[in-house]
């Protein structure tokens, strides 16, 4: 239940997830009144928040995203319920072949902020910790629905590979997986594990407004400043980099219309904004007075030169009034 850094963790992998910078990272936004952050994810920042309170919001373009935390934060004991279920292939093709046809469905309807769906959160989080690799419902893999049927859209199978051919998508079988990755040593079950996992989430979550859509909508100042000093945590699809990341992968320019925002903001006084990348992604913002600091992060399944690349680049550019880390003589000290 814990991250690397000792905080609360998401049940479920992700791709680019920020545990191991959370220490950095609240200490250039210090204790805002408020706190925003537009591509959630698993959340991990939020989670690692040393001291929550305050106004919190946290949003994903991502429909399943959203809803798994809008309905731990409403009903954590059926998102338990549906997502307590051991590793069988055939029910991983099955859902996620209906969890494909609910995509847009969901997504209108999460735009009522007490919507939620217990059922796709649960089926969604047990398929995220058995998928192996990236695209677990993104409609962007082998077998699409077209609105009518699932489409196997294989040309030839992949011989040269483990995990795919006659085989298709296997599911992870390897320790370390979200909800499967630890049973507890005594006489609780699954179940249990499961269901005081998903508690404790709720109960950080239960206060923190969840929504889904585009990430502008939550950097207004209705949403930011209107609500005092506030600090906003972007973490947008990269630009830079050779990594799967988001659903689909889903750069198309997002993080440098992100990067403008930011420039466009950082003076605000109102506002400590940080912001990743990868090395030199946004130096642009160093000429207004952005400072940056680097991290590492975890390396996630592929142990190759590409991957340890990828972690080694991990920068974070913090805005002007962020509190940056000082010398002993006080003045701004670079990691």
């Amino acid at each position: 239940m814990k991250s690397i850094a000792g905080t609360l963790a998401a049940p479920f992998p992700y791709f680019g997830g920020k545990a191991n910078a959370c220490e950095l990272v609240w200490q250039l936004l210090g204790t805002p009144d408020n706190y925003v952050e537009p591509f959630s994810g698993s959340a991990a920042m939020l989670l690692g928040r040393p001291d929550g309170g305050g106004v919190e919001t946290i949003n994903d373009f991502d429909g399943f995203v959203a809803n798994f935390w809008r309905a731990i934060s409403k009903d954590p004991n059926a998102v338990a319920f549906h997502a307590d279920w051991p590793v069988s292939e055939v029910d991983l093709f099955a859902r996620h072949a209906w969890l494909v046809r609910q995509t847009d469905a969901l997504k209108d309807a999460l735009h009522d902020p007490e919507y939620f769906d217990a059922k796709i959160a649960g089926w969604w989080c047990w398929g995220a910790c058995n998928w192996i690799g990236s695209g677990w419902c993104s409609g962007n893999g082998p077998w699409v629905w077209d609105g009518e049927k699932i489409v196997d859209r294989r040309k030839l199978p992949h011989l040269g590979d483990a995990g795919r051919g006659i085989n298709r998508k296997l599911p992870h079988l390897s320790a370390g997986q979200g909800i499967n990755r630890k049973l507890p040593h005594l006489s609780a079950g699954r179940g249990e594990y499961i269901t005081e996992w998903f508690n404790l989430l709720y109960a950080r979550l239960r206060d923190v407004r969840v929504t889904c859509g585009d990430w502008e909508r939550v950097c207004k100042d209705s949403i930011t400043t209107r609500h005092g000093l506030t600090g906003i945590f972007f973490d947008p699809p990269y630009d830079k980099g050779a990594m799967d990341y988001g659903a689909g992968g889903m750069g198309q320019g997002i993080s440098s219309k992100v990067r403008e925002w930011c420039a466009e903001n950082g003076d605000n006084k109102q506002l400590r904004i940080v912001i990743c990348g990868h090395t030199g992604e946004h130096d642009d913002l160093l000429r207004l007075g952005w400072k940056l600091h680097k991290w590492t992060a975890r390396k996630g399944y592929a142990l190759t030169d590409e991957a340890k690349e990828n972690s080694d680049s991990e920068t974070v550019w913090a805005s002007p009034h962020c509190l940056h880390k000082r010398n002993d003589q006080g003045r701004l000290f670079e990691p």
